[in-house]
């Protein structure tokens, strides 16, 4: 592995460091920076302000001013569309540079970068997406219910100032899927990204500047959750939060989000299951599967499907073709056209990873591949081997927590009862994939299957549907109507229609 992330990061020549409240770039009131580690190297490739609570503060009242006071959330349909088109088009204008940014923020390959969810253009598509529904927001007439001559209206107005906090696993898809939304209701924003992904949301912040978006609509707040995140929200002046990450801060977030009574969308992540039928296409049902843990991302991602279910007729074939997809993972530059994994973001993520992995051989599990770590100049990075556990019962530990990671933990069953009672046993419920030949079955997994998306035979994310799960999976949805209209607020109006009540 030749590699400098550093000198990469040079040649982008992008600037950091600093915080942009009410349209004007400028560094922590403090002083202090945060410094990037590439998780591949270890390298120090960048500094970022560290936003305190004055600065927050500053973020929140320049949004807050905007919305009460600007045009934007009063804006024309025709304008909040011209904004999120041009910024879409300057999107794709950047693509090549956009997903360098991502390589640097969290070592995701480039030749992931070519996978729709994770591509340049899924980011675009999101904010085109949204753009059509600009001028689609509308509410009902109805005729008065009893007594006397009325009508009943509803409007949708924008929900006020909103808090979006982004993860780093997916740093312009996630921030795309809260700002385009967001900004198309009329709402104004607070940005976070994540301490570990910043570079890919600064520029794209600057492109929704150069697509003309006014001063102060949107304001970005850098730094970890503490203090600057927590600082956020807990402010009083915000009316949203919308957040992705894990369950434990998600669970902080509606905590806060309680004492104002503050609207909330959550995407928790899920313990997801693919649920493999004998007359499924094993070959493509173990490699789609495997893909999910141990490419890409390794495992780093809310959809990951880090639990097969599967049949016993076809278990031992299902768990050679994962054990071969484990040996085709190359680990190293994120910019070698070879490379086909990333590592793990941190330090602490990785011994969180390799602790679940010492876990599931105590409690166990059989270990089919991997477990350890790569030698050699790999081993400066946060890389853990593609890992396989075995006869896994469902109340292991690797069964029921979100390991984040590349570790699959296979479970057999029987019959399509118990599939259905393994993939319902779980706190989580975000997504799950059946494989089957029979559609009959396929249509009535994804009917019991408690989970927010089904794939059958595959699984994809789309920008323009509905995105989100069941149970600690989280609350609402990202994508489709749903999701613009969780950034707005419902209002009737009752209107005379006689003389007598005008």
């Amino acid at each position: 592995m030749v590699l400098s992330i550093k000198t990469r990061r040079d040649a982008v020549g992008l600037e950091t460091g600093e915080l942009l409240i009410d349209g004007a770039w400028r560094p922590a009131t403090d002083g202090r920076t945060w410094t990037h580690q590439h998780p591949a190297t270890g390298e120090q490739v960048g500094e970022f302000a560290v936003a305190t609570a004055a600065d927050v503060d500053a973020a929140v009242r320049a949004a807050r001013r905007a919305f009460d006071e600007g045009p934007w959330p009063r804006s024309r349909a025709k304008q909040r569309i011209t904004v999120l088109r041009r910024t879409a088009e300057l999107i794709r204008a950047h693509t090549d540079e956009l997903r360098t940014l991502q390589a640097l923020d969290n070592g995701v390959p480039l030749t992931f970068g070519d996978e729709y969810a994770m591509s340049i253009e899924c980011v675009a598509d999101v904010f085109d997406h949204h753009a059509g529904w600009v001028d689609k927001l509308g509410g009902e007439t109805l005729p008065g219910y009893q007594g006397g001559e009325h009508l009943v209206m509803t409007l949708r107005e924008p929900v006020g100032v909103v808090a979006a906090v982004v993860p780093w696993n997916g740093p312009l898809l996630l921030a795309a899927q809260k700002l385009a939304p967001a900004l198309a209701a009329g709402c104004t924003v607070v940005l976070k990204p994540s301490e570990l992904a910043t570079f890919a949301a600064l520029r794209l912040v600057r492109l929704l500047e150069e697509a003309g978006l006014p001063a102060g609509v949107l304001n970005v707040v850098t730094g970890p959750g503490d203090p600057t995140g927590e600082a956020l929200i807990t402010h009083p002046l915000i009316d949203k939060i919308t957040f992705t990450g894990s369950r434990a801060v998600g669970k902080r977030v509606l905590a806060a989000a309680s004492e104002g009574m503050k609207r909330v969308s959550l995407e928790l992540g899920g313990k997801s299951p693919s649920i493999v039928f004998a007359d499924a296409e094993v070959y493509a049902a173990a490699t789609l599967t495997m893909g999910t843990v141990a490419l890409g991302l390794s495992g780093q991602a809310c959809v990951a499907h880090s639990r097969a279910l599967v049949h016993r007729d076809v278990y031992d074939e299902f768990l050679a073709i994962a054990e071969g997809m484990a040996t085709l993972v190359t680990y190293g530059d994120p910019f070698d056209p070879e490379v086909t994994a990333a590592p793990l973001i941190s330090d602490r993520q990785l011994a969180r990873v390799l602790g679940y992995i010492e876990r599931g051989q105590a409690e166990g599990a059989r270990l089919v591949c991997g477990g350890g770590r790569p030698n050699g100049e790999l081993a400066v990075g946060n890389f853990v081997e593609p890992t396989v556990f075995a006869d896994v019962s469902n109340d292991a530990t690797i069964a029921r927590e979100e390991i984040f990671g590349p570790v699959l933990a296979v479970v057999p069953f029987t019959d399509e009862d118990e599939a259905i009672r393994l993939a319902n046993d779980t706190s989580y419920g975000l997504a799950a994939t059946v494989y089957t030949a029979d559609v009959k079955r396929a249509i009535r997994m994804a009917r019991a299957v408690r989970a927010g998306t089904v794939g059958i035979n595959g699984y994809q994310l789309e920008p323009h549907v509905a995105f989100g799960g069941f149970g600690q999976s989280g609350l609402g949805r990202e994508g489709g109507r749903s999701s613009i209209e969780a950034y707005t607020e419902l209002k009737t109006v009752l209107i005379p229609t006689t003389d007598e009540m005008m």
